[in-house]
């Protein structure tokens, strides 16, 4: 394969220097563009002064480049693309897009559930369900409230079952599980020796539970007797929050998989998520990544806790991430780093010695900012200013038009944040925050990848495979 690289006279060298260090494993050239700040460049003024020699297989456009790539590729018959907005990232965009190639296949289904629904109108309790969906959820777990009547549960499920969405319903109370079932739901939750009965009326899938304060043997009675009646069913051990017996509730999980190798097995992560005052990011995908190996095919997850807003688009991401890890035999790394919120996956930065070289070859006043550890280099054609107090830096450049200074101002204060949190500065771009970057999540949000006919197809498939499971799941001789 052979690369043409499109850049502008500044970033050429940095680009070559780039190039020439990554070992690439693929031909390229460099076409330098009479321009100096590739940033500034359109595909359409690429179109008219772009020249292409032949065998060339990508043309790589800087990544701040303006305009339609398709206008590139349109105009030579080659494949255009922008590469990543740092030309430092170029060998990490090369090995990610190696990887990605067949990325995003996942194998567990994500219940989200809103928590205490009777206390929510119809509207609201849609407003809520469709940002799950949007966000990965494939199934809409209705949350009832011990004690609070529910009058508008018929009437709340059968409007999530005509936007196509898959209901579940999340109760103890038989009179509302017959009239959530009648209406349209698919999967009840839970049911133990408690209720089990329960189990043989309704007619639809259930999650089956230990008794309360009971251990797994309880558990597998409970399943013998579904075995028994023929009743669809989902094992969930219940996941138990830090200090109430969290690592031997993992262990149960381990237990139920071996004693039941083909069976469907939920893990209600919120458990963690939701009891742990921790960032939802890293404890997310641990446990994606357990559930993975362990073969768990369902997690229930919300978003109750003001901390764990974005659990359900976390485990969208984790379980593709994990699924992609454990099915190849790799590491979960530099693959997706949607979930690197507060840190970063490869720090960018230029040395003091590279920035000098590069304000030799500028002759505007434009100020440049760049960090290097802590310290903010700040640079144009007449002075250059390093520190890591962002105001005696800002005193030493004598700015003093309004605009000029707020906006110096503004991006000053965001490189001190870069800096304070280890992350990438780019003068005008956003800090990256992974899947919370602005900006960042709409080209890539499950809404566009999961249609209604997506949903649709992917729930009959669902359907197809457990009338293909045994419906007794093979036990130890």
């Amino acid at each position: 394969m052979k690369v043409l690289f499109v850049t502008g006279r500044l970033a050429a060298p940095l680009l070559r220097e780039t190039l020439s260090g990554m070992e690439a494993p693929f031909e390229y050239e460099v076409a330098v563009l009479g321009i100096s700040v590739a940033a500034l460049l359109t595909t359409e003024w690429v179109c008219r002064f772009l020249e292409v020699g032949p065998g060339c297989d990508l043309i790589l456009l800087p990544g701040h480049a303006q305009g339609d790539p398709g206008l590139v590729e349109k105009r030579f018959g080659v494949k255009a693309e922008r590469g990543p907005k740092d030309l430092r990232d170029i060998p990490s965009h090369f090995g990610m897009a190696a990887a990605q190639a067949d990325y995003g296949a996942y194998d567990v289904e994500i219940l989200a559930e809103i928590n205490n629904a009777p206390s929510l109108g119809v509207a609201e309790l849609l407003d809520k369900a469709r940002r799950f969906i949007s966000e990965g959820a494939d199934v809409i777990d209705v949350g009832c409230t011990k004690g609070v009547s529910f009058p508008g549960l018929a009437e709340g499920v059968r409007a999530l079952r005509a936007e196509g969405m898959r209901v579940s319903i999340d109760t103890f109370d038989p009179d509302e599980a017959r009239i959530a079932v009648g209406a349209g739901a698919e999967l009840l939750l839970s049911v133990n020796a408690s209720n089990l009965a329960l189990a043989r009326e309704i007619g639809a899938r259930v999650v089956v539970i230990p008794d309360f304060g009971s251990g797994l043997e309880s558990l597998f009675g409970s399943v013998e007797q579904l075995l028994a009646w023929g009743t669809d069913f989902v094992l969930d051990p219940v996941l138990e929050p830090i200090g109430f017996g969290f690592a031997e509730s993992l262990h149960r999980y381990y237990e139920v998989r071996k004693r039941y190798p083909e069976a469907d097995i939920l893990m209600g992560i919120g458990n963690l998520t939701e009891l742990t005052e921790a960032d939802t990011t890293g404890l997310t995908a641990l446990l994606m990544g357990y559930g993975e190996e362990v073969g768990i095919s369902h997690v229930l997850t919300t978003e109750e806790i003001p901390w764990a807003r974005g659990a359900v688009r976390e485990a969208d991401i984790a379980r593709r991430l994990m699924y992609h890890a454990v099915a190849r035999k790799s590491l979960p790394k530099h693959v997706d780093g949607r979930l690197l919120t507060l840190r970063e996956g490869r720090l960018s930065s230029f040395t003091e010695a590279q920035l000098r070289r590069m304000q030799q070859e500028i002759t505007d006043l434009d100020f440049r900012i760049f960090t290097e550890g802590e310290t903010i280099h700040v640079f144009n054609a007449e002075r250059f200013v390093s520190g890591t107090d962002i105001g005696a830096i800002f005193a030493e450049l004598d700015v003093f038009e309004p605009t000029h200074a707020f906006y110096l101002g503004k991006e000053l204060q965001k490189a001190s944040l870069a800096a304070r949190l280890g992350k990438s500065y780019r003068q005008e771009g956003p800090l990256s925050f992974g899947y919370l970057t602005p900006g960042e999540g709409a080209e890539d949000r499950r809404a566009a990848w999961r249609s209604p006919r997506e949903r649709q197809d992917r729930r009959r498939a669902a359907e197809r495979r457990r009338a293909a499971s045994p419906k007794d799941p093979q036990k130890p001789s």
